[in-house]
């Protein structure tokens, strides 16, 4: 049962480690307990998941999300009716699972816990686990020992249930080297453009369809409501701008920081490496051996000739079409044996053969670079930058109130904030409230928002300072509105016209091209002039449209040429297959690795499928009127 846990130790604690974000942690049990109550936003199998946990994943969530996308970013595009459903979905899959894993007696001992959490890096003190340290962890996450526990014991019982799902997987071999060979396979095609434009003289427009569209679409045809606004950024950078770092603030940041400015020494590599992995057979290996041996010798008798053996031998795909260049490297960046050898080497000198998990390496060192500590001249303008940035965060960090407090108590001019902090007031252009420029602290969501508000429309007062990002608050205030309008018929009539006769000319270029599609399968010479030919691939897929790619792809090239069409309102294009070229056979290691993907993609379509298979035998109610109630502030 615990053959996960030990065999994958180091995995968990890293998983765990970036894991630990705030979170309300129950335990294995109280996911499967019934919960009833007014509150509940669900009920599966009888039991509930409550509004307080709804929200508490939605809290999590955002905190997630400002992680990645910066403290200033709009939360509120996170709460939406199909976001809170998606959560919700994801706490009834959650709590199925629980009920599943708790039937399968997957269950975590506390002499295991206490293993664990005992290695576990962030809460050790000089290699060995601290009480103090684990506690006051979890007392800034908002967690109690208890709550952290449970959470892990459920976290573990997941990873065994999804590990013992998965495994019963079975990914074929063959199946796995179809796909891989079809993944790499390119396609040499020509086109044959029929383009829309050709038939706009052929189209004739009723205005009695233009005005039935423009009736249709009325909602289309209005002007964006607009604002015209001016508005105060204060930033960190601009904070500490306005105290220039001096020169004894640089001497004093070198000398503290001397330790760190040591470049160690690096070298420029290059190597020729004949492939002998692991799993290779003695024989193979012992050929593998006898080959590196030979261009070794070679290498040795004209040294100049190096990368060009490289480029002619090498088995590794990464470099022997640079000569065998690998360019500069350091200590503890390459498997210990190569680094071992190259660090022995005298610039131009070629190495005896070195074995690694890899195979066989003949390594030459083209550069030494020494070891040297970088000067105070070097290092100036860095240093400066980062002290400058240093005293923009403490200014920022000091400023921010006061900022805050001026544009909202003296709300109908920014001209105090303004001049406190030595700020330029910015005027915009017209602002759609639909869309947003295209940068700058108003393009910010929640900005935008305020902008549009009544209270910045009608009252014309300054928006509260709202952080559009990190260490950047900004506030702005409207100075000039346009109501949104619609437009008359005869303002837009040419433009729809122009609309239909696309579509129709659209319609006429698909019919003749799906006609010369026909004629070419059929074996027939429709006139057809094609383009020069180019190479494409499901990597590789050179801009075309993805259904024009897979209809390509998709095509029967038993017989070349062969054939397939895509056609879009401006026109159809034919595609003919000239050339099929197979993916080249990956090295063994890299076949490996891609056999261990598809494995792990298909144990995860299995889990995928075993949690379907869960959902759709429990009986599963949702309470619409909760989901739909706002976050709990």
């Amino acid at each position: 049962m615990f053959d996960f846990v030990n065999t994958h130790k180091r995995l968990i604690q890293l998983v765990l480690g970036i894991a630990m974000v705030p979170f309300a942690f129950v335990g294995l049990e109280s996911y499967t307990r019934s919960m009833g109550g007014a509150s509940d936003v669900a009920s599966v199998d009888g039991q509930a998941v409550s509004l307080r946990e709804l929200n508490e994943e939605y809290r999590q969530q955002i905190e997630r999300m400002r992680g990645i996308l910066g403290r200033g970013a709009d939360m509120s595009l996170f709460d939406t009716p199909e976001a809170r459903a998606g959560l919700l979905d994801s706490l009834v899959d959650r709590r199925i699972l629980a009920t599943a894993a708790v039937k399968s007696r997957l269950v975590i001992s506390d002499e295991q816990l206490r293993e664990l959490i005992a290695t576990m890096q962030p809460f050790q003190v000089d290699g060995k686990f601290s009480k103090p340290t684990y506690e006051a962890l979890l007392q800034a996450q908002n967690m109690t020992p208890a709550m952290f526990e449970s959470k892990l014991r459920f976290d573990l019982s997941m990873s065994q249930l999804s590990r013992s799902v998965a495994s019963s997987a079975i990914q074929s071999r063959t199946v796995s080297a179809r796909l891989t060979a079809l993944e790499g396979q390119q396609r040499e095609v020509q086109e044959h453009v029929i383009r829309a434009d050709a038939f706009a003289d052929k189209v004739k427009v009723d205005e009695g369809a233009v005005k039935a569209f423009y009736e249709a679409n009325l909602a289309s045809f209005r002007t964006p409501e607009l604002v015209r606004a001016e508005y105060l950024v204060l930033s960190g950078e601009k904070l500490g701008a306005l105290d220039p770092v001096s020169e004894d603030e640089i001497k004093a940041a070198y000398a503290a920081r001397s330790s760190q400015f040591r470049q160690e020494e690096q070298r420029s590599v290059s190597h020729l490496l004949i492939a002998a992995g692991t799993e290779v057979k003695p024989a193979e290996k012992e050929a593998a051996r006898k080959k590196a041996e030979a261009l070794l010798g070679e290498a040795r008798k004209n040294p100049a000739k190096f990368a060009e053996l490289a480029k002619q031998n090498s088995q590794d795909p990464g470099s022997a079409e640079k000569g065998g260049e690998l360019g500069t490297v350091a200590r503890g960046s390459m498997v210990k044996p190569f680094e071992e050898a190259a660090f022995k080497l005298k610039e131009g000198e070629i190495s005896n053969l070195v074995e690694t998990e890899f195979g066989y390496h003949i390594i030459r060192v083209t550069s030494i670079q020494a070891a040297k500590v970088k000067g105070l001249e070097e290092l100036r303008a860095e240093i400066s930058r980062e002290l400058a940035r240093q005293k923009g965060v403490r200014k920022f960090a000091e400023s921010a109130e006061v900022f805050s407090n001026l544009v909202y108590e003296q709300s109908d001019t920014l001209k105090p904030a303004a001049e406190r902090f030595k700020l330029q007031v910015q005027k915009t252009d017209w602002i759609p409230k639909a869309g947003s420029p295209a940068a700058g602290p108003l393009a910010n969501p929640r900005m935008l928002a305020a902008l549009f508000s009544p209270d910045s429309i009608q009252s014309k007062r300054n928006t509260d300072a709202i952080e559009v990002g990190p260490g950047v608050l900004a506030s702005a205030r409207v100075t000039e509105h346009k109501p949104a309008a619609q437009l008359k018929f005869e303002e837009v009539k040419a433009d729809i016209e122009k609309t239909l006769r696309q579509q129709e000319a659209g319609k006429l270029a698909r019919r003749e091209g799906e006609a010369k599609l026909a004629d070419l399968k059929a074996g027939k010479d429709p006139g057809a002039a094609w383009s020069a030919p180019h190479v494409i691939s499901r990597a590789k897929a050179e801009g075309l449209p993805p259904e024009a790619l897979r209809q390509i792809l998709s095509a029967d090239v038993e017989k070349l040429p062969a054939y397939a069409g895509f056609g879009a309102d401006r026109g159809y294009v034919v595609y003919r297959v000239t050339r099929v070229t197979d993916a080249p056979q990956k090295p063994p290691e890299e076949a490996k690795a891609e056999y261990a993907r598809l494995e792990s993609q298909v144990g995860n379509e299995q889990f995928s499928a075993y949690t379907a298979s869960l959902r759709s035998r429990a009986k599963i109610e949702i309470n619409k009127a909760n989901l739909e109630k706002k976050q709990e502030q």
